[in-house]
């Protein structure tokens, strides 16, 4: 998972938000990163149950939740800390054993103004499509500037007409994002590289 960390900032918050990360610059000043609080009904088989029943519920935990997605939260980056386990309830007929779990997590949740670095992974006479950690953006051509025309071929790019830049398939990126979409278990994010200090940072034979 890349996500490009640019600045670092902390929030303090009420209720069940712990915190908040900066990794970018934006326009309204707004986070990506939240340190929350979330809960989740976890089954476990009567087999782990004994001295260690607590371990096996954290690494259970740990498997289901981490690089998942929820539109209301966002990607869960890790889980820092399981606050309470409670009672386990039986479930008829099965014998498995439903905890409820708290537990905090730092999850990545981008908004419209942030500035992401990103990586090029699909290049088209549409635009292009970048992944910033775990989200996808995709940059129209009416995003891109105007001095940048689609070039066909073996590999298809943007280039300006002089050819000193040239946005290919891993290419590094920093561009602004202009919209998002929520699903239910997706984040889908529209970007622009047209505006100052954004587009090509990095080809992808690694120079700048």
């Amino acid at each position: 998972m890349r996500i490009a960390i640019l600045g670092c900032a902390y929030a303090v918050f009420r209720g069940d938000w712990v915190g908040s990360f900066s990794a970018g610059g934006t326009e309204n000043g707004s986070k990506m990163f939240f340190h929350i609080y979330l809960d989740r009904n976890m089954q476990l088989h009567p087999r782990h149950f004994g001295p260690h029943l607590r371990d096996k519920l954290i690494a259970k935990l740990i498997q289901d939740v981490e690089g998942t997605c929820s539109g209301r939260h966002g990607f869960v980056v890790a889980v820092t800390a399981v606050e309470t386990i409670g009672s386990g309830l039986i479930r008829d007929g099965t014998g498995f054993v439903t905890f409820p779990v708290k537990y905090q997590c730092v999850v990545f949740r981008p908004f419209k103004g942030e500035i992401l670095e990103s990586v090029v992974t699909m290049v088209n006479k549409m635009g292009f499509f970048a992944e910033a950690g775990p989200v996808q953006i995709f940059v129209s051509n009416h995003l891109i500037p105007d001095d940048m025309v689609f070039q066909s071929g073996d590999v298809p790019s943007y280039e300006t007409s002089d050819g000193s830049v040239r946005i290919q398939k891993d290419s590094e990126v920093r561009l602004k994002i202009v919209g998002t979409r929520v699903d239910a278990t997706e984040i889908f994010c529209i970007g622009t590289i047209k505006d100052d200090f954004l587009g090509l940072i990095g080809d992808p034979g690694g120079a700048t």
